[in-house]
């Protein structure tokens, strides 16, 4: 290996070549791997974490909070066999907790990525299907979930279409559960508005979540399908929302039949979709408040405090052991007898 940090003038530097340098991501002088001739290096840990970046930053600057790429996970729901998404992932080279969001059928919409960006930016490692990507998936599922919240009373999770989606976001958390440096006992699921609706449905049916979040969702067909839900849920919306009321509603109700914390957080005034920062109902105080709700509920059911360490035991001080007493000190017989009576001294003779 060379020992040298201006990769820049090293033109025969090829790719897989090891360099002493600075890690691109960690800022750490040690062996690096020159990943392309365009001066991207990477320490081994970051290099066997799947850590590819691109960046114009120069050698020891602050690594970036998260990352992200665009992967392709198997899914038996598309013909393909494989669907696109993006996942978000932290540099911090420890185990992650991870967050799946399941957007509507209109895809990465600013909710969707406000969303992403704040939980990994937490530590999270966030996966989103591109569903406006994938194959086989368009108008009809579109139709199938709102057809059933107008019309049926609720998003209907037995319709052939809307199933079609609760098993392609089942196969991306399958996925999500399978990569480099997450925890697959931390995970959660994250829906807004429709895509809270096809949340609650993942999570229904999903035994390896720790935790559900959702946002204004849609009622939903059953009624008491909250009642499979076996983790933690949170459940934020607007007091001006009709139609996410009645969700909550189905929540209390299937929630009080279970023994799983279910919460509730309603914002007076705010409406349904407030979270969106392109549409007329974002509410800016109220959509900051929801967004700090659930990111400390998540980060309070992935990322708990280690537990304390045992104090100390501290044994009670001993009594103070008394003194023994002191023996009786005898006179002697010197001492007890009376002292002799002075001789008076002779008178002077005259």
């Amino acid at each position: 290996m060379r020992d040298d940090d201006r990769m820049l003038d090293l033109p025969n530097a090829e790719f897989g070549s090891g360099v002493i340098g600075v890690c691109d991501i960690c800022g750490t002088r040690q062996a690096v791997i020159v990943l392309s001739k365009e001066r991207f290096r990477l320490c081994v840990i970051d290099f066997l974490n799947k850590a590819w970046i691109k960046t114009d930053n120069k050698a020891g600057s602050p690594a970036p909070l998260y990352r992200s790429e665009r992967i392709e996970f198997p899914t038996t729901v598309t013909s393909p066999k494989r669907a696109p998404a993006i996942v978000l992932s932290p540099t911090k080279t420890v185990r992650h907790p991870v967050v799946l969001i399941t957007p509507d059928v209109y895809g990465l919409t600013t909710a969707v990525l406000d969303a992403a960006i704040r939980f990994a930016r937490e530590g999270f490692e966030v996966l989103i299907p591109e569903i406006t990507k994938t194959d086989g998936i368009g108008g009809g599922h579109h139709m199938a979930l709102r057809r059933g919240a107008w019309f049926g009373g609720g998003v209907r999770v037995d319709d052939a279409r809307v199933a079609d989606l609760v098993r392609l976001y089942g196969d991306a958390l399958a996925y999500l559960l399978t990569r480099d440096m997450v925890d697959p006992s931390k995970a959660a699921v994250f829906g807004a508005s429709y895509g809270g609706s096809l949340a609650l449905a993942v999570a229904a049916g999903n035994t390896k979540l720790a935790a559900v979040a959702l946002a204004y969702p849609m009622p939903v067909k059953p009624r008491d399908l909250a009642r499979l839900v076996s983790v933690p849920l949170l459940c934020v919306a607007g007091s001006s929302d009709r139609r996410a009321g009645r969700a909550m509603e189905q929540l209390r109700t299937a929630g009080a039949g279970t023994k799983t914390s279910f919460e509730f957080e309603e914002y007076r005034g705010a409406r349904h979709n407030f979270l969106a920062r392109d549409l007329g109902a974002y509410d800016l105080p109220d959509a900051e408040a929801a967004w700090t709700r659930v990111v400390t509920f998540l980060k309070t059911q992935l990322m708990p405090p280690p537990p304390k360490p045992p104090a100390p035991v501290v044994k009670p001080a001993a009594p103070p052991t008394p003194a023994p007493p002191r023996p009786a000190v005898s006179a002697s017989p010197a001492a007890a007898s009376p002292a002799p009576a002075a001789t008076p001294a002779p008178a002077p003779s005259g």
